[in-house]
């Protein structure tokens, strides 16, 4: 299938698309995590009637654009030296920084105490990364687990679980039903962890964000917006 980039300005904004054509009776539009917009017209509809139809859309589209953009990552980059903060479960940690033969993080008051064979920004990245990855899948099964619970009705068995770093998403589900969460999500408040994993098992149910969608999302974590809303704070 052959695709082109078209664009319709709507007041001052622009709004680019990736147009497709395929034997159907209707246009359809859609809006994708990344905010690609993705139209695919009946094979007779001319560039002009569908430039029409997409700029009637133009509202919803920058509307649904917003809302995935919120869930971008957005955390910002830190200093590996002593006294620089980091997060871990939504809380700061002064980092402290011992030389020694041997490499170990660990919390203790507030600071995050780590001893290392080399002082230096690329290899202290690289451990504390690790740390987090670990941290991150101990905890991360652990909420699935605690959050299927709330699934009984639905007979959801335990999906694949995969931890990584994603650029432009907290978490994902795939078509065939592997939960992926970002491992930056470990900096978050736990409550808001759970509700990414939440929303992501609700995908599991309803794989788009329709009105299904945000019932069963508004039943299971009825506070949800409030940790959404401390997710993006926190790790702004």
């Amino acid at each position: 299938m052959l695709h082109s980039i078209q664009q319709v300005n709507y007041g001052s904004k622009s709004i680019q698309y990736k147009l497709s054509f395929a034997a159907r009776k209707s246009l359809g539009i859609k809006v994708l995590p990344d905010g690609l917009v993705t139209v695919v017209a009946p094979n007779e509809a001319s560039i002009a009637e569908i430039n029409k139809k997409v700029k009637s859309k133009a509202n919803w589209i920058i509307k649904q654009q917003a809302f995935f953009y919120s869930y971008l990552p957005k955390t910002q980059k830190r200093q590996f030296v002593s006294g620089e903060t980091h997060l871990y479960l939504g809380r700061q940690y002064k980092m402290e920084i011992c030389k020694d033969n041997f490499n170990e993080i660990k919390l203790y008051r507030g600071k995050m105490i780590i001893t290392t064979k080399k002082i230096n920004p690329e290899y202290l990245e690289k451990k504390l990364n690790e740390w987090y990855k670990e941290k991150a899948f101990i905890l991360f099964e652990e909420l699935v687990i605690k959050a299927l619970e709330k699934f009984t009705k639905y007979n959801l068995e335990k999906p694949e679980i995969e931890i990584r770093q994603m650029e432009k998403r907290w978490g994902s589900c795939t078509k065939s039903g592997k939960v992926i969460l970002n491992t930056e999500l470990v900096k978050a408040p736990k409550a808001s962890i759970e509700y990414v994993v939440i929303h992501e098992l609700c995908h599991l149910i309803h794989h788009n964000h329709n009105k299904a969608f945000y019932e069963l999302q508004e039943r299971i974590i009825p506070d949800w917006k409030k940790w959404k809303e401390r997710l993006e704070h926190t790790l702004s």
